[in-house]
C-alpha cells in the first residue's frame, strides 16, 4: 500500500516538473517568432562552374525543393538561387539578414545581381568565417543592405563534408539579433541543466558508491555534448577546429551509448529480468563504434545512415526493456518508460521538422534539447527515488543524500544567479534595440507626415470645390442679367426723352451725374471680368490640388503623366515667384498605371528641390530655367526634370537619396525627401538616377514601367 501512495506522489511530482517545463518551451517556440519569414521553395544544383555567369545564362537551377533542402553528402559545390522579394510577409527594411540553419556548413558564398544583371561576390560566411567568432551564431548569416540598388535575386555557394539539410530565413535586423539572443539563452540554460545533473548524479555516486551514477553522469554529459554539437555551439565552447567539430557529433554520440547500455543495464536490472538478452545490448555500442571508425575513414554518408539505424534499434530496445520490466513491477522502469518518452517525442518532432511536416523556423534543434534535459531530469529523479529507498535501510545514506541534496541546491542556486544576469544583459540588448525601433520610427513620423499632407490637400480641394463651383456658374447667368437691365434703363432713357416733363428729366440728369452712370457701368463691367478670372484661377488651383494629391486613389490605376506634372506645377507657381522659366517637351506617353498620388509626390519633391537651388544659389547671368522632357521606349516613360542651376559634386551625388542627408542649412531639411521618392519609385518597379555637373545643372531622370504586373 505504502509503495503504491509513493508511486502516486513521485508521479504527482512529475506533472508539476511538466506543468513548469512544457509552459515554458510553448512560449519560446510560439512567442520567439520573429518579423521574418523561411523559404518556402528553392532551386539548385549541383557542379563545378567555370565561369560564374554561365549561372544566368545557361539556367541550371533546374532541381527544386520544397521548404527545405536535404540532399545528403555533397562533393561537388551546391547552388541555390533565392528570390528574395517572393514571400508575401516580406517588409523591405534598411536592414536585414539572409541566415542558413544549419551550424554544419563549412563554406558558404554569397552572389548578388547589380543593376546590370551581372553576378558579384558579396561575402562569405560559415564554420570557418570570422563572423561567427564575433556573434558566436553557429549558423552562416549575411547582412543585406536593402538601400543598395540590387536585383531581387542572390545565389549561394555551399560547401559540406557533412549531409547537406538546411533551409533558409530571411529576417529583420533587430528580430535576427533578438532570435540569436534567445537561441544562446536556451542553450545556456540547457547546457546550464545538464551540468548541473551531472555534477549532482557524481557527487551521489561518490556518496553511495554505486556505479549507476556514475555510467548515468557521464551519459548525461555526452548526451549534451552531442546536442550541442548538432546545434553548432560545440565549435565555440570546445574548440574552433573545423575538423575536430564534425567528428565530434557522431563522436560525442558514440561516447554516449558507451555509458547509456551499461547504466540501462543497471537501472532496469536486465541481469536479473532479461539474463539471456544481457549481454546482446553490447552489440549496440560495437555498431555506435564502428560508425565513428567509418567517419574517420572519411564514409560520412554511411556513418550517418549507421548512425541512424543505431538510434532506432537503441530506442526500440530500450522501450521494450522497459515495457517487459514494468510488467514485472519494478517501479523504477515506470521512470524510465516515461523519460525515454521524452526524448523520443522530441526525436520525432525533431524528424517531422527535418521532413517539412513540422516547421519549427530557428528552434529546430530545441525539441531534441527539451527532449534530452527532461529526460535527464526525470531519470535523474527516478535515481533520487532509489536514494529514498536506500534511505529506509541506511541512515548514513540518508545523510548522505540530504547532503548531495544540500550541495546540489547550492549549485542550482549558482547556476540561477548565473541565468539572472543574463537575462539582464539580454534585457539590455533589448533596450536598445527598442530604441533603435523609435529611432527608425521618427524617420517613418516624417513620411506620414507627407501622406496627412495629401489628405489634407484633398479635404481642403473638395471643400472648396462646390462653393467655387457655385460662383463660377453665376458668373455668366449675372452678366446676362445686368445686360438686361442695363438694355431695359437704355428703353426706359429712350422713352422718358420723349415723355417726361422737364422738370423730371432735369431730376434724371442730376441723379445721373451724382451716381456717374457711365463710370458705374464700367466698373460693374470690370468687376464681372475680374471675378471670373479670379473663379477660373480658383478652379484651376483647386483641380491641381485634387488631381496632385489623388488621395482617393489607394489603387493601381491608368493615369496620366502630364496632368500630374501640370499639377504640381501649378501647386509651386508661387514658390516661383515668377523668377523661374518653366519649359516643357512633352513626347506622346500611354497610360501608366501607377499611385498616381505617390508619382505626384515625386515630382512634387525632386521639382522643389530644383527651384530652392536655382533661387537660392543663382548663377550670375544665367535666366534660372526648368526643363520638364517626357518620351516613350520599350514599355518604359522617361521623365526628365532639368535644371541650369548650380549643380551637385560627387560626393553629394553618391549620397543623395541616403536618409537624413541633405546639404540644406539646419532646420530648413530633414534629408527624408528624395529617400522618399527613391523608394517610391522602387515600389514601382521603376529606376531612379541623377546627372549634375557643376555650374551647369543636375537632371532627375525617372523610368516607369508601363504596366505593373
Amino acid at each position: 500500500m505504502k509503495k503504491h501512495r509513493d508511486l502516486k506522489n513521485a508521479l504527482l511530482t512529475l506533472f508539476l516538473i511538466l506543468v513548469v517545463t512544457v509552459p515554458i518551451i510553448y512560449y519560446l517556440v510560439v512567442f520567439g517568432s520573429y518579423d521574418g519569414f523561411t523559404f518556402q521553395s528553392y532551386r539548385y544544383f549541383l557542379g563545378e562552374v567555370q565561369d560564374i555567369e554561365q549561372l544566368v545564362e545557361e539556367g541550371k537551377f533546374k532541381n527544386f525543393a520544397e521548404k527545405k533542402i536535404n540532399i545528403g553528402v555533397i562533393d561537388q559545390p551546391l547552388w541555390v538561387k533565392l528570390d528574395l522579394h517572393s514571400n508575401e510577409n516580406f517588409i523591405p527594411q534598411n536592414y536585414y539578414y539572409l541566415e542558413i540553419n544549419s551550424p554544419t556548413v563549412r563554406s558558404v558564398e554569397l552572389y548578388r545581381f547589380d543593376e546590370q544583371g551581372n553576378l558579384f561576390l558579396i561575402d562569405q560566411a560559415g564554420i570557418l568565417s570570422h563572423k561567427r567568432e564575433v556573434l558566436k551564431n553557429p549558423n552562416p548569416y549575411f547582412l543585406l543592405d536593402n538601400n543598395m540598388n540590387f536585383g531581387q535575386s542572390c545565389i549561394l555557394k555551399i560547401h559540406s563534408n557533412l549531409p547537406v539539410e538546411f533551409d533558409v530565413s530571411l529576417s529583420p535586423e533587430h528580430a535576427f539579433y533578438e532570435n540569436n539572443s534567445k537561441r544562446i539563452v536556451i542553450v545556456s540554460a540547457y547546457f546550464g541543466i545538464m551540468i548541473a545533473l551531472f555534477l549532482y548524479n557524481l557527487i551521489l555516486f561518490f556518496s553511495v558508491k554505486d556505479r549507476v551514477y556514475l555510467f548515468y553522469c557521464f551519459y548525461i554529459l555526452f548526451i549534451a555534448l552531442a546536442q550541442l554539437a548538432l546545434s553548432g555551439h560545440a565549435y565555440f565552447i570546445l574548440w574552433e577546429n573545423a575538423w575536430l567539430y564534425e567528428i565530434s557529433i557522431i563522436g560525442f554520440t558514440t561516447l554516449s551509448s558507451l555509458f547509456v547500455i551499461p547504466f540501462v543495464q543497471l537501472f532496469l536490472k536486465t541481469n536479473v529480468y532479461l539474463p539471456k538478452y544481457d549481454k546482446y545490448l553490447y552489440l549496440i555500442v560495437v555498431s555506435y563504434v564502428l560508425a565513428f571508425a567509418l567517419r574517420m575513414m572519411g564514409y560520412v554518408e554511411v556513418s550517418y545512415q549507421l548512425t541512424d539505424l543505431n538510434g532506432l534499434i537503441l530506442s526500440i530496445s530500450f522501450i521494450t526493456i522497459g515495457v517487459y520490466v514494468a510488467r514485472k513491477g519494478d517501479r523504477s522502469a515506470y521512470f524510465f518508460l516515461l523519460a525515454w518518452s521524452f526524448l523520443l517525442f522530441g526525436l520525432v518532432t525533431f524528424i517531422l521538422n527535418n521532413l517539412g511536416l513540422v516547421d519549427l523556423g530557428a528552434y529546430a534543434n530545441l525539441p531534441l534539447l527539451a527532449g534530452t534535459a527532461i529526460e535527464a531530469l526525470l531519470l535523474s529523479f527516478a535515481l533520487a527515488d532509489k536514494i529514498n529507498i536506500l534511505k529506509q535501510e541506511k541512515e548514513r545514506e540518508q545523510h548522505d543524500k540530504l547532503e548531495a541534496l544540500k550541495e546540489n541546491e547550492r549549485l542550482i542556486k549558482e547556476q540561477n544567479i548565473y541565468l539572472e544576469e543574463m537575462v539582464k544583459s539580454r534585457t539590455k540588448e533589448l533596450e536598445q534595440t527598442l530604441k533603435n525601433l523609435k529611432d527608425t520610427q521618427t524617420q517613418l513620423v516624417n513620411q506620414e507626415k507627407m501622406a496627412s499632407l495629401g489628405q489634407l490637400t484633398a479635404g481642403i480641394a473638395h471643400e472648396i470645390n462646390n462653393p467655387i463651383n457655385f460662383v463660377s456658374s453665376n458668373i455668366s447667368p449675372l452678366k446676362r442679367d445686368i445686360k438686361d437691365i442695363l438694355e431695359l434703363m437704355d428703353l426706359y432713357k429712350e422713352k422718358g426723352e420723349e415723355e417726361f416733363s422737364e422738370d423730371s428729366k432735369s431730376e434724371i440728369s442730376e441723379l445721373e451725374e451724382d451716381l456717374e452712370v457711365d463710370y458705374l457701368i464700367t466698373e460693374i463691367d470690370q468687376l464681372l471680368a475680374g471675378m471670373e478670372d479670379g473663379a477660373k484661377r480658383t478652379v484651376e488651383i483647386v483641380r491641381g490640388l485634387k488631381l496632385f494629391s489623388r488621395i482617393d486613389e489607394q489603387d493601381v490605376k491608368e493615369v496620366d503623366i502630364h496632368d500630374g506634372l501640370d499639377s504640381t506645377l501649378i501647386l509651386l507657381n508661387n514658390s516661383m515667384s515668377g523668377k523661374i522659366n518653366v519649359k516643357k517637351e512633352y513626347g506622346q506617353l500611354p497610360m501608366v498605371e501607377c499611385l498616381a498620388g505617390k508619382i505626384n509626390q515625386v515630382f512634387m519633391n525632386i521639382m522643389g528641390n530644383a527651384i530652392h537651388a536655382m533661387l537660392d544659389h543663382p548663377v550670375e547671368g544665367r535666366e534660372p530655367e526648368l526643363t520638364i522632357k517626357t518620351t516613350s521606349e520599350d514599355g518604359h516613360i522617361l521623365v526628365e526634370i532639368r535644371d541650369n542651376g548650380p549643380g551637385m559634386p560627387q560626393h553629394v551625388r553618391d549620397k543623395i537619396f541616403e536618409p537624413f542627408f541633405t546639404t540644406k542649412p539646419v532646420g530648413k531639411g530633414t534629408g527624408l525627401g528624395l529617400s522618399i521618392v527613391y523608394t517610391i519609385v522602387e515600389n514601382h518597379h521603376g529606376i531612379i538616377w541623377v546627372e549634375s555637373e557643376l555650374n551647369k545643372g543636375t537632371s532627375f531622370i525617372i523610368k516607369l514601367p508601363v504596366t505593373q504586373n
